[in-house]
């Protein structure tokens, strides 16, 4: 069976310098795969090539076995592609209902002169729309702060409403770039087990984080960068005693 996301010799190079050099990785449907690496190896590259906001500078990247390596952005959020990023982006002065629905838009049949006039279809949809980001504010556990302004929650809620708007598109691929930095424990525990039902939805999942011990909780195939070049990859147990990984966080 093929993998959601399949990458085949990527290389990104920046003035002549590899960022990122002969990455192939595969992300299956239905599991966490994680990309971890120390500061600095290629991971948000990685990302930022897969999302199209970044152009290859050679390799290919395959979404259903459809080559997308050209794709824009906009072409590859349209085909199932959804992130989550390092730097939180809200609307923070709208509510947190708000900043969910702006997910859904991607499925919104309304025109934009029945949103206009007001039509009967498009508040039929405005409404229905309004109904689905409840559903995953319950799911995330925030149904009482719906109609709170996203920019006054906690880091950590902020952190959870960007999530709810990136699974808001229904993607068949979700890219999470460090989702539980800065957070504690109990909250990283927390959005752990909302990853593990995205994944058993059917979800393929790619999770970038420096958290170790949360990625080998969660991952059930882990890929190691480091300097732009993956050095190790396989199970969780293996990867963590793999004494190049060693090497790269900790040094020789």
């Amino acid at each position: 069976m093929t993998a959601t996301l399949v990458l085949k010799d990527v290389a990104r190079y920046f003035g002549g310098v590899p960022a990122v050099d002969g990455v192939s990785i595969e992300v299956p449907a239905g599991q966490i795969t994680g990309l971890i690496g120390p500061n600095g190896a290629g991971k948000t590259t990685v990302v930022n090539l897969i999302t199209g906001l970044l152009h290859l500078t050679s390799g290919q990247v395959l979404l259903e076995g459809q080559d997308v390596s050209r794709e824009e952005a906009p072409d590859l959020a349209r085909a199932g592609v959804a992130r989550t990023f390092q730097n939180i982006r809200l609307v923070p002065d709208a509510s947190v209902l708000d900043n969910v629905v702006v997910g859904f838009h991607r499925h919104e049949k309304s025109g934009l002169w029945a949103n206009l006039l007001g039509l009967p279809s498009a508040r039929a949809e405005a409404a229905e729309l309004k109904r689905k980001a409840m559903d995953l504010l319950e799911r995330f556990d925030m149904t009482a702060l719906a109609e709170h302004r996203a920019g006054g929650l906690s880091y950590g809620h902020q952190r959870r409403i960007e999530m709810m708007r990136a699974l808001a598109s229904n993607p068949k691929l979700l890219l999470l770039d460090e989702p539980v930095a800065g957070m504690n424990d109990a909250e990283a525990e927390s959005l752990a087990g909302i990853f593990r039902k995205v994944a058993a939805d059917g979800v393929a999942v790619l999770l970038i984080e420096h958290n170790m011990r949360f990625v080998m909780s969660l991952c059930a195939h882990i890929y190691v960068l480091a300097s732009g070049r993956l050095i190790a990859e396989g199970l969780p147990e293996a990867v963590g005693r793999d004494p190049k990984v060693v090497e790269a966080y900790l040094g020789a």
